[in-house]
């Protein structure tokens, strides 16, 4: 119900019930602006644009802790999330009035992140703070989200050059004896760091060479199982012969540790991703590997045995759990055949077997 009455003043109140009840007024000067204000209103209620003028008056970060709580995420998905909230955006927007944050602002946040985060983190923070904003839209709490037009810094893909075999090799021979092993399990399955850290020997079925990949260890404090990275990440790895003998003899040299891992630390526990990863970087120095190599090369290297064995698309995909072919294509596309020497190699076979033929068969 709406209604603008003359104040004794000369003013003119126009006000209005919203759909929870409450009663919301503002005065004008003129009776012509009230019914503006009115018919705009009503406009909104009937498109299902209305916003109520006091929800926008929340803080962001009072609205994105209340989000937070709400959502059903994965635990290293809720750490990321929490994480980019926290340090990036509540610090720049915590305070504010929700409704009060302009686009203008949204952009100026991710030009000064791009000063000091990578192009990827940047992203993916600006991912986090948009799904706060898009939440508080459809809640009706802001009439439109401030995340739109942002330009975001162009993310370049590194360009994937695989280890040569010496050298994985050589880091295994140089990495300590409790996880070489684990070079072996990485370099001849693809798993992630986390798949390998918290294989359990209840996965690894020894008879039929099937290792069952469905959870990771966290980097958490302290260690717990996590879902993998995606869902399309739950798979069945075959595991080639040279996995099985090293799995063998690193389970006999050091006996499976709490909920039956196979990889444990210096003390028995469970590994500490952070430990392997710098034992991993000091034996690359050692084996001549490229600065940059990080354990994740180890799932770079299986990829591209795969490839050079003739496997598919769709076969390497599913041995590393991605989830879409795009995504593999998009990684390891150079490591594939070049497509000019295929059609050529294809239509010499062909035609150039013919013509040869023809010759013979001319020259007698």
């Amino acid at each position: 119900m709406a209604s603008i009455a003359k104040r004794p003043d000369g003013r003119w109140r126009a006000r209005y019930r919203d759909d929870a009840g409450k009663e919301h007024a503002k005065h004008f000067a003129r009776k012509v602006d009230a019914q503006r204000w009115l018919d705009e209103v009503t406009a909104s209620i009937l498109t299902g644009q209305y916003v109520d003028p006091r929800a926008g008056k929340v803080t962001f970060g009072a609205y994105a802790t209340a989000w937070q709580a709400r959502q059903m995420h994965r635990t290293n998905t809720q750490a990321a999330v929490d994480s980019a909230l926290r340090v990036h955006a509540l610090p720049r927007f915590g305070d504010r009035p929700i409704a009060s944050i302009r686009p203008s602002e949204i952009q100026q946040w991710v030009q000064d992140l791009s000063g000091k985060l990578s192009p990827a983190t940047v992203r993916v923070t600006y991912q986090h703070l948009r799904s706060v904003f898009r939440a508080a839209e459809l809640d009706r709490v802001i009439a439109r989200t401030p995340c739109e037009r942002v330009t975001l810094p162009r993310v370049e893909r590194p360009h994937v050059e695989p280890l040569p075999t010496a050298v994985v090799l050589a880091i295994q021979a140089a990495m300590p004896a409790r996880w070489a092993a684990l070079v072996t399990l990485m370099a001849g399955t693809g798993l992630r760091p986390g798949e390998a850290a918290g294989l359990t020997i209840d996965r690894v079925d020894f008879l039929r060479r099937i290792l069952r990949v469905d959870r990771q260890l966290l980097l958490t404090r302290p260690h717990t199982f996590g879902p993998p990275k995606t869902r399309s990440s739950v798979r069945s790895v075959p595991l080639p012969q040279v996995v099985v003998d090293a799995l063998a003899a690193h389970i006999a040299a050091y006996p499976p540790g709490e909920h039956g891992l196979i990889f444990t630390g210096r003390h028995g526990g469970p590994v500490n991703r952070d430990d392997v990863a710098r034992s991993f970087k000091a034996a690359a120095r050692v084996a001549g590997a490229p600065a940059t190599a990080r354990l994740h090369a180890l799932r770079h290297y299986y990829a591209s045995l795969l490839i050079r064995h003739g496997e598919s698309v769709k076969v390497v995909q599913a041995r590393l759990g991605h989830a879409s072919a795009k995504e593999t294509l998009d990684t390891y596309s150079h490591l594939w055949p070049d497509s000019e020497d295929l059609t050529r190699a294809a239509v010499d076979e062909v035609l150039g077997a013919a013509a040869d033929s023809a010759r013979t068969e001319a020259a007698l």
